[in-house]
C-alpha cells in the first residue's frame, strides 16, 4: 500500500489541530509561508482568516510580523541548527499597545519527510508581566514604608528612654528611681529588639547577631565598669521566626536586669552568660550568673515583674522553666521538647 495516503491523512489532521487549538498556533513551511493559523492565533492578533493561507509570515497583518530576528530564528530552526524556546518579542502595531510574546517553534514531523514543516506557539504575556510589575512595585512601596515606620519606632524609643533617665535624676525616691530606671532598661531592650528585626530578613532572625546586640545594649545601659562584671554570648546557628525571638530576647533582658541588680551584691567582679542551642523543634535557653545564688526550685520564689514576665512568655513558647544551682551563682534554664511548636529551626547549612 502506497504511504502518500497516510501522509496525506496525517497533514490533514495537523490542520484540523492547528486551526481548532485554544492557543495562538502557526504552521508554517521551510521558507515561512503560512499552511494554516489556528482561530486562536486570528481572534488575538485581529487578522482575517481568509488573508493567512500562502502568505509569508512577514506579510501578516500589516508587516507587523517581519522581525529580522524572529526570520532569521525561524530559518535556523527549518535548518535544524537551532530551536525556538521561550524566545520573547514585542509586537508593535499602529495605535496599539505594544504587546510582549513568548514564541516557541520546532519542526513537526507530519510523516512526509520531504517538506520541513515549523509548529510556532505564541503567548501572550503582556498582562501578567504588567501585574508581575505592579506586584515588585507594591513590594518596594512596602519595604520604603516598613522603613521609615521602623525609623519613627526607633526615634520614639529613644525619646522615651531619655524622658525616662531625666525623670530618674529628678525624683527624689529610691524606689520610684528604681523603677524608672527599670522602665529605662526594659524601653533600651525593646530597642535591640526593633534594631535587630529591622535588619532581619525572610522573617527569621539569627540568634547569635540577635542576642549579641541585645546584651551589648544592656551592658551599656547598666554596666558603669566593663573590667569589673560582664556578659558573654553562646549560641549556635539557629534562626527563629520573627515573633518567637521577641519572646527570647524579652526573656533574655529580664533575666539579665535581674542578675545584674541581685546576683551580685558586694561582690567585685560578676559574669552573666547566655547560652542557647537547638536541635529540630528542641531548644534550651540558659542565663546563668556567677554571683550569690539562689534558692533552687521554681522562678517563681522571687516574685516581681520580670518574673511574671518570663514566666508568662516561656508559657507562650511551651517552655519549661528550672532555676538549678550553678555553684557558683545561679542558672534559670528554659526548655522546650517535642513537636508542639515547629517554630524554631536550624537553618540548612549552606
Amino acid at each position: 500500500m502506497s504511504k502518500e495516503p497516510i501522509a496525506h491523512f496525517e497533514a490533514a489532521s495537523t490542520l484540523a489541530v492547528v486551526v481548532s487549538s485554544n492557543e495562538p498556533l502557526l504552521f508554517l513551511s521551510a521558507d515561512q509561508k503560512v499552511i494554516a493559523a489556528s482561530t486562536s492565533f486570528c481572534r488575538t492578533f485581529e487578522i482575517d482568516p481568509a488573508t493567512i493561507p500562502g502568505r509569508a509570515l512577514s506579510e501578516l497583518g500589516n508587516g507587523e510580523w517581519a522581525m529580522p530576528k524572529l526570520t532569521s530564528l525561524l530559518k535556523a530552526t527549518a535548518a535544524g541548527s537551532a530551536r525556538i524556546e521561550a524566545y520573547e518579542i514585542d509586537l508593535m502595531r499602529p495605535n496599539q499597545k505594544t504587546r510582549q510574546l513568548v514564541v516557541n517553534a520546532q519542526i513537526l514531523d507530519d510523516g512526509n519527510k520531504d517538506h520541513i514543516r515549523l509548529l510556532v506557539a505564541l503567548s501572550d504575556v503582556t498582562d501578567a508581566r504588567a501585574q508581575a510589575k505592579l506586584k515588585d512595585d507594591l513590594v518596594r512601596d512596602k519595604a520604603i514604608l516598613i522603613q521609615e515606620v521602623q525609623h519613627r519606632v526607633a526615634n520614639s524609643l529613644q525619646i522615651i528612654a531619655s524622658v525616662l533617665m531625666q525623670s530618674a535624676r529628678r525624683v527624689q525616691s529610691e524606689e520610684a528611681r528604681g523603677h524608672l530606671h527599670n522602665a529605662h532598661h526594659r524601653v533600651m531592650s525593646i530597642a535591640a529588639v526593633q534594631r535587630q528585626l529591622s535588619t532581619s530578613s525572610g522573617g527569621n532572625v539569627e540568634l547569635r547577631s540577635y542576642f549579641t546586640q541585645l546584651c551589648e545594649s544592656l551592658g551599656a545601659s547598666m554596666i558603669a565598669d566593663e573590667s569589673r562584671f560582664s556578659i558573654s554570648v553562646t549560641v549556635d546557628d539557629s534562626a527563629v521566626e520573627a515573633d518567637v525571638s521577641v519572646s527570647l530576647g524579652l526573656i533574655v533582658t529580664e533575666l539579665v536586669i535581674n542578675a545584674l541588680k541581685h546576683a551580685f551584691i558586694d561582690q567585685q567582679t560578676g559574669r552573666i552568660a547566655i547560652d542557647y542551642r537547638s536541635t529540630g523543634s528542641d531548644w534550651t535557653l540558659s542565663v546563668a550568673d556567677d554571683g550569690v545564688g539562689m534558692p533552687t526550685g521554681s522562678v517563681a520564689a522571687k516574685a516581681g515583674l520580670g518574673t511574671g514576665i518570663v514566666e508568662a512568655l516561656a508559657r507562650n513558647l511551651q517552655g519549661e522553666i528550672k532555676l538549678n544551682d550553678a555553684s557558683p551563682g545561679t542558672a534559670v534554664i528554659i526548655s522546650h521538647r517535642g513537636d508542639a511548636d515547629r517554630r524554631t529551626r536550624i537553618p540548612a547549612a549552606a
